[in-house]
């Protein structure tokens, strides 16, 4: 048997999980069990497209419940500060400079459940990370991403 993918997240991102968790069990549930039970009433279900949407949303919501409760069984809490303060660790935010136009980008580390780029969350998983992570303020690092390799230089680890 091949060995369970942990989820790395902070206790605030295992939060999010577990509220979305419960909302879809209490309520998405049972909104989507009340849609198909009005699509029934329309009559032939051969031919009755708000029954298959509501089948198809059951399907969807059903799924997403089994992926939160594995990822929620899964999860291991990022335990802030646990690695010297210099040095890149997921859970921690870093500040870098792109070589050699001198962009500056700013990220937190975190387990895939909780990355999102857009509010400056990046995956554990990711190139960025992975090459990122271990390292200390004023390293350089080499960066392989989809578009080519970067370099960067560590500026600052909180």
């Amino acid at each position: 048997m091949s060995e369970e993918k942990k989820h790395y997240m902070t206790l605030e991102g295992k939060q999010k999980l577990e509220n979305e968790l419960e909302q879809l069990k209490t309520e998405k549930r049972k909104e989507v069990v009340e849609r198909i039970k009005i699509a029934r009433s329309f009559g032939d279900l051969s031919e009755n497209s708000e029954y298959d949407a509501a089948k198809d949303e059951q399907a969807f919501v059903e799924a997403r419940i089994v992926q939160l409760e594995k990822m929620i069984r899964d999860a291991v809490i990022i335990e802030e500060n646990k690695a010297a303060g210099d040095v890149v660790s997921i859970g921690k935010s870093v500040k870098f400079l792109e070589l050699p136009d001198g962009d500056e980008e700013t990220y937190m580390i975190v387990g895939s459940a909780e990355a999102d780029p857009f509010e400056g969350k990046i995956s554990n998983d990711s190139p960025m990370a992975k090459s990122l992570l271990g390292k200390k303020v004023g390293e350089q690092v080499s960066v392989q991403t989809p578009g080519g390799e970067i370099s960067v230089r560590i500026v600052e680890v909180k």
